[in-house]
């Protein structure tokens, strides 16, 4: 599918809110989302997991393989179950991926980074909260699988970025123990 067309697919289902499968090239599942904003680059979407919605993410164009719009009977579920209804469009500055870090951290969000196409010495997911965003960069600070916050920042190259995700139930429950 050229990219053109899933621009054009997405942007047209802003407008309707309309619920979309989206398949991408470092990942055989396909995941189901509502578009929300987007830009040359990068679109942000709510998360939408077995009829509940679960938080937001920001992924790469280049990544998508493949989007259409999700139909049939699913479709009138989510529309008799008023899913859509219930998604708050988040305030967030969609300009490129440091405006988007700094409305991230200015909301004081937790958030997760995923680099799916990591190789062996990449990192491939940091959780936790942004110290700050660069021109080439997010610096943040992780806390493991124990809610203990890391001393060591990590240093993350939006260009090895494809994903983040924050307001997501893990991060969201996590977050209150840490």
């Amino acid at each position: 599918m050229k990219k053109s067309d899933i621009k054009i697919l997405l942007n047209n289902s802003i407008e309707k809110r309309q619920l979309c499968r989206v398949k991408f090239d470092y990942d055989d599942n396909t995941w189901f989302v509502f578009p929300l904003l987007i830009n040359d680059k990068l679109f942000l979407c709510a998360n939408e997991e077995d009829f509940i919605l679960n938080g937001y993410s920001i992924r790469r164009f280049k990544d998508v393989v493949k989007a259409e719009y999700q139909d049939g009977k699913i479709l009138s579920m989510i529309q008799e179950e008023k899913i859509s209804e219930r998604i708050l469009e988040p305030n967030i500055d969609m300009s490129d991926w440091q405006t988007i870090f700094t409305s991230l951290k200015e909301q004081n969000k937790n958030i997760i980074v995923e680099n799916e196409k990591a190789q062996e010495d990449d990192y491939s997911f940091v959780i936790g909260r942004i110290i700050k965003a660069t021109k080439t960069k997010v610096v943040m600070q992780h806390f493991d699988a124990d809610g203990i916050w890391e001393e060591e920042l990590y240093e993350i190259p939006y260009s090895k970025i494809t994903s983040v995700s924050f307001d997501t139930r893990y991060v969201n429950v996590f977050s209150k123990y840490l």
